[in-house]
């Protein structure tokens, strides 16, 4: 499994619930398990950049580097030191690609891409574990898809009560538009969804205070990008704080956006008092979406996009990897601020399970 072997002291485990998290990427789902008042025991991550870059910021987390599907789940319960049921939260996002509305507009993509299929490794490790609480997130395309409805049948047989919906993040916290399907499942109890906040943080209060890229300290924000003097042109040209290439005239717009009416984000600033379009793998990128700075004339920097996760600012991230490789991690990653919320809520939940269980047995 290529991890060391770490049994879990009895005590500690007691002290505060512990849990796992599948699929772990560069780390956004634990760190907001962590906040919640979670002791994180193992991970489980396939890709070797992501897996490294969690290890560097999660180093007394146990991460499995390996394809889930080699892992057998009840040798790594016995290796944690864990009886089926003591786990206290199982929680994943399987790669989500396949269900995106992209890869499905076809209708036909997503039974042709073989990571669909990895909800069901998480299914055989909620069998394996009995987990007291589970935790699955992924894009909203996800809910019309097979498996997830045999996914949510199959937990409601093994004994969980289960609910999910697809929520916005910018309502928990989040400077950013991104809608999630969060699924909540409690074995032999309820689990509400956090309540939604009141205001929306934005771009301003996630990245106004960065200084000038080139003059900080912070080698993740101060990349340089390398444009040809056509696209810089373009881009100066682009009005300030939420202005578009819809906003220019013909004569300075690219030949191939005057032909073309889709995906009007393409060269757009994001808006200062606004949250974000949604991070994605593309956002160091102006040409996959509204990814320009409200006012420099670049696109976001990958610190930028990773605060807009809500990444705290000094998480490490590999900087001599490519661009490409790190914008692709954080625009894959959970926001661990949308994660934290809902996991603090199953967290809620348990010690209420757990109380009314003790009530019970007297």
């Amino acid at each position: 499994m290529n991890a060391k072997r770490r049994r879990i002291p009895r005590k500690t485990q007691k002290a505060r619930p512990c849990a796992i998290d599948l699929f772990s990427g560069c780390g956004g789902l634990t760190l907001g398990l962590k906040r919640a008042g979670l002791r994180v025991v193992a991970a489980i991550e396939n890709d070797e950049l992501a897996a490294q870059t969690y290890k560097s910021n999660h180093s007394r987390v146990r991460i499995c580097k390996n394809d889930i599907r080699k892992i057998a789940a009840r040798t790594l319960m016995r290796e944690l030191g864990l009886k089926s049921g003591e786990l206290d939260v199982l929680a994943g996002c399987p790669p989500c690609q396949g269900f995106s509305v992209l890869r499905t507009r076809n209708g036909s993509s997503q039974r042709r891409d073989r990571r669909n299929g990895l909800i069901a490794e998480m299914l055989r490790f909620i069998r394996a574990f009995r987990p007291k609480a589970v935790m699955l997130e992924n894009v909203p395309g996800l809910s019309a898809h097979w498996s997830f409805r045999k996914t949510c049948r199959d937990l409601r047989r093994l004994g969980y009560c289960v609910q999910w919906d697809v929520k916005d993040a910018r309502h928990y916290g989040v400077p950013q538009r991104r809608k999630r399907l969060i699924l909540v499942a409690g074995r032999g109890f309820e689990i509400p969804f956090a309540p939604e906040s009141d205001t929306i943080r934005t771009v301003r209060h996630a990245i106004g205070h960065l200084g000038k890229v080139g003059k900080t300290r912070d080698a993740l924000h101060n990349q340089p990008e390398n444009r040809s003097a056509r696209i810089v042109s373009l881009i100066k040209a682009i009005p300030k704080n939420g202005g578009s290439r819809g906003d220019l005239p013909r004569s300075r717009q690219l030949k191939c956006h005057k032909h073309f009416d889709g995906f009007g984000d393409i060269y757009g600033r994001m808006a200062w008092d606004e949250a974000s379009p949604t991070i994605t793998g593309g956002c160091y990128n102006p040409s996959k979406g509204r990814f320009l700075h409200p006012n420099e004339n670049r696109a976001i920097t990958l610190r930028e996009a990773a605060l807009l996760q809500t990444f705290p600012g000094k998480y490490r991230f590999p900087i001599d990897a490519s661009k490409e490789s790190v914008a692709l991690m954080i625009g894959n990653a959970l926001p661990p601020e949308f994660t934290q919320r809902h996991a603090a809520q199953i967290v809620k939940s348990l010690k209420g399970a757990a109380k009314a269980a003790g009530h019970a047995a007297q």
